[in-house]
């Protein structure tokens, strides 16, 4: 039964990050009505949904987003994950909005104004009533970049448990230990997959193409023939899962 489902709205995004998993960029374009996306998520809920995620692309650049978080209150746990840098201007209706979580990334940590402004925006959510936490993404050529933006990010009174360590998927994955080099202890948040390449019976990740998949980053995907619950389990059954890493883990299954 899947539990958390992770919707990609669209691939617009004015970061236009280099390494971004989902190809987003300026001249993206929305995924999705947001009367489909509601109606889909309701009848997940009716079937088991205990959570969705919003994602991108940039999901303040997606102009149905509110109306999906409004549409959705209470009906299960919602969450966005933001670049921020439209953050600071669409605040009170985030706030009005009440998503049970909002992520902010730090997508370099090598950059200090960006790890500044992302603690400065967490804690002003965080102060409004709305809570949040930062996604740090961590590649294993700037793991001393990434280990003082965590130092700077605890400094600002942003703890480790409300941090996620994502690793840099491809070619510049870090190990297991590594990630706890740059958090400083061995209890850290990151991902279920860190040890081994998996799928989740509880989780799926839907792109903005329409396309379905055990996790958010594997090429391993295929078109839901219907956009509802049905769909989203006809695309699923049978899937397999191909590593994203940059080499197999032990045990990992590479299904095609």
């Amino acid at each position: 039964m899947v539990q958390i489902l992770s919707i990609e709205l669209g691939t617009r995004c004015d970061k236009a990050c280099d390494f971004c998993y989902s190809h987003s960029s300026p001249e993206g374009a929305d995924g999705y009505a947001p009367a489909d996306v509601i109606a889909l998520v309701r009848d997940c809920v009716a079937h088991g949904l205990k959570a969705v995620s919003f994602g991108g692309g940039e999901p303040l650049q997606y102009p149905g987003l509110f109306e999906i978080l409004h549409a959705l209150q209470g009906q299960l746990f919602r969450s966005f994950t933001t670049n921020g840098l439209l953050l600071d201007a669409a605040l009170q209706r985030v706030v009005q909005a009440a998503p049970d979580k909002v992520h902010v990334s730090v997508h370099f940590p090598d950059r200090e104004r960006e790890v500044v402004r992302v603690a400065e925006q967490v804690q002003r959510l965080a102060d409004h009533g709305v809570p949040s936490g930062v996604n740090l993404l961590v590649d294993r050529r700037q793991l001393d970049a990434a280990q003082r933006a965590c130092a700077t990010l605890q400094a600002q009174g942003i703890g480790l448990d409300r941090m996620v360590l994502l690793p840099m998927r491809g070619a510049h994955t870090p190990t297991p230990t590594e990630l706890a080099q740059v958090a400083g202890t061995s209890r850290f948040q990151s991902m279920t997959c860190l040890l081994s390449c998996a799928k989740s019976p509880r989780f799926a990740s839907l792109a903005a193409d329409g396309t379905a998949a055990w996790c958010s980053y594997t090429t391993t995907r295929r078109a839901l023939p219907t956009l509802d619950h049905a769909g989203l389990m006809a695309a699923l059954d049978g899937l397999g899962l191909a590593f994203c890493g940059p080499t197999p883990l032990p045990g990992t299954p590479l299904d095609p």
